[in-house]
């Protein structure tokens, strides 16, 4: 049976994680097998799958508290409740400099990506999960700034509009795809011809000619980051559920 991970085990994947992290919001290529193979120098005999997933252990804790995270962990819920949230809190306390970078990462805005083959890009949604109150911790999650990055990152207009132009893209590929050239000249963005108060950001189109609306939620991080919607967005895709597509652009 694997044991648990001991604290100062975790402490060192946590300041790897972070090492990481940082060097990716600042824009540096990360070797991630070489970060892991040093950071097995310092634990107990881990395995690289160990070491991935509490790598993934790490992400998770940075998503609940809706922090940036590693796109590339994807985050695993299933972690030591009691030892790494406080190990990550830990590190964001005594390292202040860092809400800089998550600031100015949540608000940079990332080129409009080039890409041939778009229905390729296309994945299956990730498992619905409940958002879920965690009460076995031993003390508060730790957020210096109050500040929520992936609320401040879904407001920024600037990436919403990149996100909806890959879509459209998507949708008009899609559409030439299915041989209906002529729907596909019809795609509109419609938050930018009415705006929010459509309740829904682009008119598509079905291959028999009825209506598709979609929703896009663009995020620069990983496919399981959380998102928001308005209560205006909630109401037209209950009474339109049937037409309705949410498209979440990740990895952006």
């Amino acid at each position: 049976m694997t044991k648990n991970w001991s604290a100062s085990e975790v402490e060192a994947a946590v300041q790897d994680y972070f090492q990481m992290l940082r060097a990716e919001m600042e824009g540096q290529r990360v070797n991630k097998t070489a970060h892991r193979e040093a950071l097995r120098e310092r634990l107990d005999d881990r395995s690289n799958g160990s070491v991935e997933f509490k790598h993934q252990n790490i992400s998770a804790v940075l998503m609940e508290r809706n922090l940036p995270y590693i796109a590339g962990y994807k985050p695993a819920l299933n972690y030591q409740r009691l030892l790494l949230p406080e190990v990550v809190d830990a590190y964001l306390e005594a390292h202040p400099d860092i809400w800089e970078l998550f600031e100015a990462d949540t608000r940079a805005v990332p080129k409009l990506p080039s890409i041939t083959d778009l229905l390729s890009r296309v994945e299956d949604a990730p498992a619905r999960r409940e958002r879920r109150v965690s009460i076995g911790e031993t003390r508060a999650s730790y957020v210096a700034t109050g500040v929520d990055y992936l609320s401040l990152e879904a407001s920024n207009a600037q990436l919403g509009e990149l996100g909806e132009q890959f879509v459209i893209s998507l949708e008009k590929a899609r559409l030439i795809s299915l041989g209906k050239e002529s729907l596909a000249d019809k795609v509109e963005q419609v938050s930018d011809t009415i705006g929010p108060s459509a309740g829904f950001d682009i008119l598509s189109f079905e291959a028999d000619g009825s209506d598709r609306y979609i929703e896009a939620k663009t995020t620069k991080y990983g496919k399981q980051t959380p998102f928001y919607v308005t209560p205006n967005e909630l109401r037209f895709s209950e009474r339109n559920a049937a037409r309705y597509h949410l498209y979440r652009v990740f990895g952006f």
